[in-house]
């Protein structure tokens, strides 16, 4: 592979924010293998406990600092960063797509999102509200006001390993706080990346070390983090199995998580649909990412008058896709991220299969020499049933199950009737399905889509899920308000002291 970042050619242990690294004896490594050819790409030396406490001590210090530093000019800052990745958009995009193995497109994607929350970032710095309120009392005053938290902890996931960690720590940024980040082991060499492209702007900045930390490893790292009292808040992306560990441990010291799981996403398609619209959409829904997004479209949800309608469309649509190394961008589909992702798609369709789904367009695993690394596997689509297991279980792969429905209020029954609550949509040109869809008696996901998918979202709305996808709201509109403690304030300027309710106590 070209070279497309200056990268260490050696293996490294990830530090502090202006690149300085703490070794240590450990002569483990983690190595990061491209899914697109097999290729070692990196070594890493994963954090020990003692780099990890060094790292959160760092941070510590470097909290009491930040958190004095003007909001606005935070924002100016993080805006340098939206520069510096705006310079290395292709580079980045280009390890993203290698290393973690998405298309190239969806690669530069998901690093134009690390620019736009920037963008998004530098305006909430000067629009970090806060309210006032009228006393009961005469000459009082009432208002609330919001402070930073602390160091935020970040536990990212490898499908998106760039994105979700901007989403998350831009915002945190300019609220006043520290990162420590703890990328996945799949992917950390993009994690690496991104450390490198701001360190040039917090070093021309005179940000103290310590204000964007990362460190590497496998559950363990993140186990500290989620039992460290030392972090405030603990976002963590990820399954639905890891969401719940990190939920218990961090519970369990009275602290704050903000989790985002998994997902099993549906798309009801009504016979007032626009197929023309729907089809495009869910097949990039579906296949995009090979399946291994939490906003995936797993399940479609059709009316009986156009079921079969609908099956033709997308199994033709099916025929057209093409798979391959995602770096070439005749391709539309790229491979797993690994072995182990594999073998989970073989599962999900031996269940599918002993369940009793017929299979419209069938799966089946690449190994032509062009797909060496074991890691590409076929898009397909089964008919099935929502109660099953497997529909109800979310497999990380690019398997589409086929559910048909004959009324609106069973359609949205079968949306809900999963463990979990990310994103869902619904095609139709008729309102009052629309409007009945996106009600109270409609998806209870935290994303409702009328006309478009389900994958796919845009960082000004609030993202997350409902039910076992976590309740976290990271990105847009108010989620703010997750990386600061809210501070009630009352001042008296007058000269008497009256109390609240009208008690009276007199000395």
């Amino acid at each position: 592979m070209q070279t497309i970042l200056p990268l260490p050619t050696q293996p490294v242990k990830p530090g502090t924010s202006t690149g300085q690294q703490f070794w240590s004896s450990t002569e483990k490594t983690i190595d990061s293998y491209s899914p697109a050819d097999g290729q070692l790409i990196a070594r890493v030396h994963p954090s020990t406990r003692a780099d990890y406490d060094r790292v959160v001590e760092t941070a510590q210090a470097a909290f009491t600092e930040w958190r004095q530093v003007p909001a606005p000019r935070r924002g100016e800052i993080v805006r340098q960063m939206g520069e510096q990745f705006r310079r290395y958009k292709r580079e980045l995009g280009t390890l993203v797509s290698y290393e973690m193995g998405k298309s190239l497109q969806e690669g530069l994607g998901e690093v134009q999102e690390i620019i736009d929350i920037c963008d998004f970032a530098v305006g909430q710095s000067r629009q970090l509200y806060g309210l006032s309120m009228h006393s009961e009392r005469p000459a009082h005053r009432m208002l609330e006001q919001w402070h930073p938290l602390g160091i935020v902890g970040i536990i990212s996931a490898f499908n998106f390993p760039v994105a979700v960690w901007s989403w998350n720590a831009m915002i945190a940024w300019v609220c006043g706080n520290v990162c420590v980040w703890k990328p996945s082991e799949k992917t950390p060499l993009t994690a690496l990346a991104c450390q490198q492209i701001i360190t040039e702007v917090l070093r021309n900045n005179d940000v103290p070390e310590g204000v964007s930390c990362l460190i590497t490893g496998g559950h363990t790292a993140g186990e500290w983090l989620a039992h460290d009292p030392r972090i405030a808040l603990l976002s963590a992306t990820g399954s639905t199995r890891m969401g719940r560990a990190v939920a218990t441990a961090v519970a369990s010291r009275l602290g704050k998580s903000l989790l985002e799981l998994g997902g099993n996403n549906a798309i009801i398609v009504t016979e007032h649909a626009d197929l023309d619209l729907a089809i495009p959409a869910i097949v990039f829904g579906a296949v995009g990412t090979a399946g291994q997004r939490c906003t995936t479209t797993r399940r479609i949800i059709v009316q009986d008058s156009i079921y079969d309608d609908v099956k033709k469309r997308l199994a033709s649509a099916y025929a057209q896709l093409r798979i391959g190394n995602p770096l070439d961008e005749s391709f539309h589909v790229g491979p797993l991220i690994d072995t182990d992702a594999v073998k989970g798609y073989q599962q999900a369709v031996d269940a599918i299969r002993q369940a009793g789904g017929q299979f419209v367009v069938e799966p089946g695993l690449l190994d032509e020499p062009a797909f060496a690394s074991g890691c590409y596997v076929k898009p397909c689509i089964a008919e099935a049933e929502n109660n099953w297991p497997i529909v109800q279980h979310e497999t990380f792969a690019p398997i589409l199950y086929l559910l048909r429905y004959t009324h609106l209020d069973d359609a949205i029954a079968q949306q809900n009737a999963v463990p979990q609550g990310l994103s869902s949509a619904i095609f139709t040109l008729n309102l009052r399905e629309a409007e009945r869809f996106l009600s109270a008696v409609g998806s209870d996901c935290g994303i409702a889509n009328v006309n478009i998918g389900t994958s796919g979202a845009e960082i000004g709305g609030a993202f997350g899920g409902e039910k076992e996808t976590g309740g976290g709201r990271e990105s847009g509109s108010d989620a703010w308000k997750a990386y600061m403690r809210r501070q009630t304030n009352t001042i008296n300027y007058g000269a008497t002291m009256p109390l609240a309710q009208g008690i009276t106590f007199e000395l």
